[in-house]
């Protein structure tokens, strides 16, 4: 793959990282998600393909307002993008079972996507998102760092 269709790539994951994870942008979900996606970091019993995507920034969104997705390291090869972000926010709502604290908080993510004709067709993803719930869980009405 040549280096223009790389940076396309590149710009794909971008694209969603603006337009869904900071602005739940639905309609730019179903252009750049395949419908069949195979999401590998979908929970046990959770949603997955598309429907995972939704459901997860729904989440998002429903716990946290004033998302910001900073990319810190982009990588493609091939039909790969890996990519090493934070996401910060306002825990502003119910997040995974967390009541609001109205902290800022972030969490990193280091994320890899396989593309398809410029969609999402797999998806993986490690974070420490479980280390800042069990965070905000335990320091509940406390002073809670963000990364």
């Amino acid at each position: 793959m040549n280096q223009a269709n790389l940076e396309r790539s590149k710009a794909v994951i971008d694209r969603f990282d603006k337009a869904c994870i900071e602005q739940k942008n639905d309609q730019i979900l179903e252009e750049l998600v395949a419908d069949n996606v195979i999401n590998h970091a979908a929970p046990q019993g959770a949603p997955n393909g598309k429907e995972s995507f939704y459901h997860f920034l729904q989440l998002l969104h429903n716990g946290l307002s004033n998302i910001k997705v900073e990319k810190l390291q982009q990588v493609a090869e091939k039909d790969l993008v890996v990519t090493r972000k934070i996401i910060s926010a306002v825990h502003s709502g119910n997040f995974m079972g967390v009541p609001p604290s109205n902290k800022s908080i972030s969490f990193e993510t280091i994320e890899i996507i396989r593309l398809e004709n410029g969609k999402y067709a797999e998806h993986w993803v490690q974070s420490n998102l479980s280390t800042l719930l069990f965070s905000l869980q335990s320091n509940e009405g406390q002073n809670v760092p963000s990364h």
